[in-house]
Order: C-alpha cells, then sequence, then structure tokens
C-alpha cells in the first residue's frame, strides 16, 4: 500500500480480474499528499512569480563619479533636449544617425582621396583632412549659433503675446547649451594667450601644482568635452527639440544650404572635378532636406505634431 494507491490495488491481477472503475469524479489526493502545483501554504499572496534573470550589479562608487562629472555624461545632460512630454521618435533618431554617418565617411572618403593624391605624405594628408573634418564641425557650430537667435526673434514676433514667456522659457536651455559649448573652446586659445600652457604662472610650488592640474583637466576633461558636444549640438541642433519638436529638422535644413552657399563662395573642394564637387556640395542639404521633411511628416502623421504648434497659439496644440 502507498499514498498513490491507498486501497492498495495492484496494477494488474493475476487471475485476469479487472479492476473496478474509479469512482465518479475520480480518486481524491489524499489530505497528507500536497497537489504538485499548489502554492506553498506559507507563501505569500500574492505568490512570487517565477524567477528572472539575475538583476545587473549595481554600479561601483567610481562608476557612479563617473555618470556625474565625466565630461561624455556632462555633455549628453548639456546637449541633449530634457522637456518633459518631448516626442522621442526612435525611428526618426536611426535615420538621423545614418544619414550623419553615411555623409560623414562620404566626405571623408573624397577628401583622402584627392588629398593624398596630390600629397607625397599620406600621414600629412590625413592629418589635414581630420583638421578639415574639424574646421567644418566648428564652422557649422558657429553658424547655427548665428542662426537660432535670429530664428529664435522671428518666432517670438509672430508668436502670440502670452506664449513669448514660454518661449522664452524653453530657449534658455538652447542658449545655456551654446553658450557652455563656446566657453569650453575658449579654453584653449586662453590657455595658449596667456602662457599657462607654457608654464608663465609656475612661479612657485603651489602655482607649479595648479598649473600642471589645469592642463592635465584642459586635455582629460575640457577635449572629450568639446568634442562630444559638437557632434551632439550638430545631432539635437543645440537640444532645440526643447522648444518644439519641429525645431530641429528645420533648423538642421536651414543651417545645410547656409553652409553650402559658404561652400560656393569660399571655394570649396579645390582641385576636385566639377562634377563631383557638384555632387559633394549638393549631397549634403539635398539629404538633409529629404531627411527633415520625412521627419516633419512623420510627426505630423504619427504623432499629431505640425509646424503650427511652433507659435504656440491657441487651438493649434502647444505640445
Amino acid at each position: 500500500m502507498s499514498n498513490w494507491n491507498p486501497g492498495g490495488q495492484p496494477p494488474f491481477d493475476p487471475q485476469g480480474r479487472q479492476p473496478p472503475p474509479p469512482p465518479a469524479g475520480g480518486y481524491p489526493y489524499p489530505p497528507h499528499v500536497p497537489h504538485p502545483y499548489a502554492p506553498h501554504p506559507n507563501a505569500p499572496y500574492p505568490y512570487p512569480p517565477y524567477p528572472g534573470p539575475p538583476a545587473p550589479a549595481p554600479p561601483g562608487p567610481l562608476m557612479r563619479l563617473w555618470q556625474q562629472i565625466g565630461p561624455v555624461p556632462v555633455a549628453r545632460r548639456v546637449f541633449k533636449p530634457s522637456r518633459p512630454g518631448i516626442v522621442r521618435d526612435p525611428v526618426v533618431a536611426r535615420m538621423q544617425g545614418i544619414r550623419t554617418l553615411v555623409g560623414l565617411a562620404a566626405v571623408v572618403w573624397m577628401s583622402v582621396t584627392y588629398k593624398i593624391a596630390d600629397s607625397v605624405r599620406v600621414a600629412d594628408s590625413v592629418g589635414d583632412v581630420a583638421s578639415d573634418r574639424l574646421n567644418q564641425s566648428w564652422i557649422n557650430v558657429l553658424v547655427l549659433c548665428v542662426t537660432f537667435p535670429v530664428v529664435v526673434g522671428v518666432l517670438l514676433a509672430l508668436a502670440s503675446a502670452s506664449a513669448r514667456r514660454e518661449l522664452l522659457r524653453r530657449a534658455a536651455k538652447c542658449f545655456g547649451a551654446m553658450v557652455a559649448l563656446v566657453a569650453a573652446v575658449f579654453v584653449f586659445p586662453a590657455s595658449v594667450l596667456t602662457g599657462f600652457v607654457e608654464g608663465r604662472f609656475a612661479t612657485n610650488l603651489v602655482m607649479t601644482v595648479v598649473t600642471y592640474t589645469g592642463i592635465l583637466l584642459t586635455f582629460v576633461w575640457v577635449l572629450p568635452f568639446v568634442i562630444a558636444g559638437i557632434g551632439l549640438a550638430l545631432l539635437h541642433v543645440f537640444r532645440t527639440a526643447d522648444i518644439h519638436e519641429t525645431m530641429p529638422p528645420l533648423l538642421a535644413m536651414t543651417l545645410v544650404w547656409e553652409m553650402a552657399l559658404i561652400d560656393v563662395f569660399t571655394g570649396a573642394y579645390t582641385g576636385v572635378p566639377v562634377p563631383v564637387r557638384i555632387v559633394f556640395m549638393l549631397g549634403a542639404p539635398v539629404s538633409v532636406t529629404a531627411v527633415g521633411l520625412w521627419e516633419l511628416h512623420r510627426l505630423r502623421a504619427r504623432h499629431g505634431i505640425g509646424l503650427q504648434g511652433l507659435l504656440m497659439r491657441q487651438g493649434q496644440g502647444q505640445t
């Protein structure tokens, strides 16, 4: 006899007799045998879920300190939009990243190809290309710094009187990002012009420590902040989505056509065949305009956000 066979019925009868049929409702479990799927009687209610994957270990003190004061995390907080309720479309962000990488790769390929072909030393050509790309990125930032106040001024003139204060409040973070980037870049010429890098102020032990600490911070913290800031500022168009979601594509389209005009008047890409020069001078404006128009269409079709919301008028949406 066992708990699973309380009547002692053998599994078969040697004389060939059939076992009696089970009672109506089947054989019940003995009271002292728990059901295999029943919860533990001491388990709290509701019952705990099945164990999932182990949680990641919390960051250590150095990682937490890096997340607070590191140059790249600080750049993300300064140059990425953070307005409450902002619409974040991962498809648009992915398309912008792809467009930026493809355009950068094409420009670098053209620059390397033609500069290496005309130069004897390859290392110098690669260095010139990197310097040119950095200079062009910085020129883009400066042009954007000039264009943005003009656009905000036009919006203030067209917006209703009740919406101007809100518009200025949203634009304050954008202006703050511009000031932060310009101030960080100004550290380098200021250090050279004042003689700080050359140790001009290291007249005693204390000032020597201060000088070398400042030089170390300049290259370890300020330089990564500037590089990350330029990339994030161009990608997020100085966090102008804090004003309205349609501002980044509008300003991006305006910026690339301004840069195309600057290239025309400054004679950029000299020495490059005319057909190739036309393709590369119009490639960025056309591609950025196409992506910007598609982004505006997606914002309107998927999220109900149109250009009329920029003016923040009553009945036109103030998202």
